[in-house]
């Protein structure tokens, strides 16, 4: 407990919290985000996101890390404003095309049907954009995870950025470095950068993936030395050097459903699926740290999700007059 307590007080210095956002008042000209945005206006909106998430991952459990995983990959292009949501039609062309998203991102039926019922039961009130930060809080919740107030009354954006897809977020075989500038430019820390990682406690990767750690890792034909090398010789069955690339693997072996801290055990084992798991504890003092301090703690990480998870999803939100709420989130109106 001691040495809990001592890596605690080494992270809490770390930190750096975003402010309150609860506000009284019930419009949003101001840019501010608050979770009782819809009180009047659609009282009804977070238990109808609840109900659908609910469903849909009673029939498949991943679809709680696939709903999860839209959220990052939309905030980290140009904020939290959906952009990846959007088909692509005329001008537009759709972040789903990118090569971050292509034959991965998925979930996007549910948002649809969670969409449906909102504009029946509100018409053009609930934004997709807050449609999917309450999705990605009740499918970590589903898994086991933590739950927050997510703060609303974010708007969608009428355009998207393959572009920014494609350089924005986080890439497997991206380096630490490149990994936490990525971060840093989206006003997130290295705090947030390895507890927003312990997402992948829930979730799939495919072989394409991570296939060079285990065959040409540094380009000289041999794999990565930081994976347990049993663990490599069983992930090789299913992901062969040619070929196999679409085949799923889970990214926490040990609890691939339930949202806990078997991701970062399986870290300090060597056993991370994904080169940018396993350098948090290969190529950075301070990363390891936190790694070792979530390991022997679910609550502290827990807590510190539902704060990175609030956070990250306050990056850069259209609000007031800017963007619209979308009839259907997959077009502009």
């Amino acid at each position: 407990m001691a040495k809990i307590l001592s890596l605690f007080i080494m992270v809490t210095s770390l930190l750096v919290f975003s402010p309150t956002l609860c506000l009284s008042s019930k419009t949003n000209y101001y840019g501010y985000l608050y979770p009782q945005f819809y009180d009047w206006s659609c009282p009804n909106a977070k238990e109808i996101v609840k109900s659908v998430v609910a469903k849909a991952v009673t029939r498949e459990a991943r679809m709680a890390a696939s709903l999860l995983r839209l959220h990052f990959h939309d905030c980290f292009v140009k904020g939290c404003d959906v952009s990846l949501l959007l088909d692509s039609n005329g001008p537009i062309i759709s972040e789903k095309l990118s090569n971050t998203n292509r034959n991965s991102a998925r979930g996007f039926e549910v948002i649809d049907e969670i969409k449906s019922a909102l504009e029946m039961e509100c018409p053009q009130t609930v934004s997709c954009a807050d449609i999917l930060a309450l999705a990605a809080r009740d499918s970590t919740v589903l898994a086991g995870g933590p739950s927050w107030e997510v703060p609303l009354g974010r708007r969608d954006s009428r355009d998207a950025s393959i572009s920014g897809s494609n350089n924005n977020i986080p890439a497997p075989n991206n380096t630490f470095d490149t990994i936490l500038t990525k971060f840093k430019l989206k006003g997130l820390d290295l705090v947030d950068l390895v507890t927003l990682s312990g997402s992948h406690t829930i979730g799939n990767a495919r072989c394409t993936s991570f296939k060079q750690r285990l065959y040409n890792q540094s380009g000289n034909n041999l794999p990565d030395y930081t994976l347990d090398q049993s663990y490599a010789t069983e992930l090789r069955t299913m992901c062969p050097k040619f070929g196999g690339d679409q085949n799923l693997f889970f990214l926490d072996y040990v609890t691939p459903t339930k949202f806990d801290n078997n991701y970062y055990k399986n870290l300090l084992a060597s056993r991370g699926l994904l080169n940018s798991d396993q350098i948090l504890v290969t190529k950075n003092q301070a990363t390891l740290e936190l790694v070792k301090l979530y390991a022997e703690n679910n609550e502290i990480f827990f807590d510190q999700f539902a704060k990175s998870m609030v956070k990250m999803g306050n990056i850069s939100p259209l609000t007031g007059y800017k963007g619209e709420i979308r009839k259907n989130c997959r077009y502009m109106n």
